[in-house]
């Protein structure tokens, strides 16, 4: 799997468009975001959330809202549809128009917290209530908006009182009550009927894992869908892949690793500590250097420019067989320039400014290199570092090296994280290495430009 990550309210905006529609996801563009080796398209934020149309000001974030506040878990936010009466069926069209070139369609399951003003069927046993306790919004117009007894936050903050950085604007759901497992299935049976192939499960792990057992054996009783979950703590990854998750974000442990080596000079050769946590779960994790909550690579707040992202992309892409994701135009260096804090917003009308053709041809290729060799798609990961240490003519300080193998496909692969410096190395391959993938060189002499992604095919 490959998967593009896109937010329709962002996707089609313009400086004339304010906000990005269906209709914006031509037959061209899913070709374009096809070309890139994409299988699966994430329609980010479809769901009708909080927002100008719906929501009070003192609880929404932003003019255009958050789309983790969900408002009708059963509609589609008529900000995306040309014509809002039948925003239901442009969604399934788009639907549809997707499923024609052969791709698949992920969607938000979002079943943790809900908009303070929801109007669905959802009534107080459904959630934490806070008795005779008033809630006061964080907001300057708090006063502009009553709710009493107070629910709890859904970031798990049981009091009236939520800070700016809470989710102030969501109401957590309680899972003590089955009444709400019945209709969490519900939703999600709904939305496979309207075709959706699978689910990014928004912060899975603060919903309890004996709910997503029971639930996805229900749903896949009738429809076979990929499972996706948001999670940060690596201790609960076996229990949520064993309750039918499929693939975990990979986080806490390959994407920080990343980000620290750049960051703060971690040591390139920590990576091998990543999968060595996982214990054996590599291929249930997804990776990726972008999403909607992180810093954009070539912003001002992180890389500074799309290029320097280039080993880090690459690393993360090719290292295991799990599958891939990119965000939102990061295939044309988005820097959100405009942001204070190097993110798009996901709060406020925006759009994409940058469409770097030569950022495009770095992921194209890349891409189709990982789809294109078995190695990478279906082979085996042999971690180099242990027989390469830092006396020996190599520098774990900054240059990662593997091998990717299956049959006859064998791949040596050497990154350079130093973005200013040149190394020359000498990559040792131990006897075991040899003898697993049929046989090469004991030795390989790499010559490392800064940033330099070696990609080998062993004969």
């Amino acid at each position: 799997m490959i998967i593009y990550q896109l937010f329709p309210r962002v996707y089609g905006a313009t400086p004339t468009k304010r906000c990005g529609t269906f209709s914006d996801i031509t037959d061209d563009e899913i070709e374009r975001i096809k070309s890139l080796s994409v299988s699966h398209i994430w329609l980010t934020g479809v769901i009708r959330h909080s927002g100008w149309r719906d929501t009070n000001p003192a609880v929404t974030k932003g003019k255009a809202g958050s789309p983790y506040a969900i408002v009708d878990y059963y509609d589609i936010d008529p900000d995306l549809a040309d014509n809002e009466v039948n925003r239901m069926e442009e969604f399934e069209k788009t639907v549809e128009r997707i499923h024609s070139h052969g791709l698949k369609v992920i969607i938000d399951f979002v079943p943790n917290h809900l908009a303070r003003e929801y109007k669905g069927d959802f009534t107080d046993e459904n959630f934490y209530v806070l008795e005779n306790q008033k809630f006061v919004a964080p907001t300057e117009n708090a006063c502009n908006y009553y709710e009493f007894p107070a629910k709890a936050t859904g970031n798990d903050v049981f009091s009236p009182t939520p800070s700016l950085n809470d989710w102030y604007d969501t109401v957590k759901l309680n899972y003590t009550n089955r009444d709400t497992w019945h209709k969490m299935l519900k939703i999600i049976q709904f939305w496979c009927g309207k075709g959706v192939d699978g689910f990014r499960c928004d912060m899975a792990e603060m919903v309890p894992v004996e709910f997503w057992r029971w639930m996805i054996a229900e749903i896949r009783k009738s429809f076979n869908i990929i499972m996706i979950a948001e999670i940060y703590q690596p201790q609960l990854y076996q229990s949520y892949v064993d309750a039918g998750f499929d693939y975990l974000y990979d986080k806490v442990g390959l994407y920080n690793t990343l980000e620290n080596i750049y960051r703060y000079g971690q040591r390139a050769d920590t990576i091998s500590e990543v999968w060595k946590n996982l214990n054996g779960l590599d291929d249930n994790m997804l990776r990726f250097m972008e999403n909607h909550d992180e810093v954009r690579l070539a912003s001002r707040f992180f890389m500074r420019k799309p290029e320097n992202a280039f080993p880090f992309v690459a690393l993360s892409a090719l290292m295991n067989r799990g599958p891939f994701m990119i965000y939102n135009d990061q295939e044309y260096g988005e820097n959100a320039e405009d942001s204070d804090n190097g993110k798009t917003s996901i709060f406020d009308y925006t759009y994409i400014k940058i469409k770097n053709l030569q950022i495009f041809d770095f992921y194209k290729n890349l891409l189709h290199f990982r789809e294109s060799h078995p190695a990478i798609m279906h082979g085996a990961f042999y971690d180099l570092m242990w027989a390469n240490p830092w006396y020996d003519n190599f520098d774990p300080q900054y240059v990662y090296a593997f091998l990717r193998y299956y049959g006859d496909d064998k791949l040596l692969i050497v990154i350079n994280f130093n973005l200013n410096e040149s190394r020359n190395v000498t990559v040792a391959i131990p006897d075991d290495a040899r003898k697993l993938i049929g046989g090469c060189d004991e030795k390989y002499n790499v010559e490392l430009k800064p940033g330099d992604v070696f990609l080998h095919t062993i004969k």
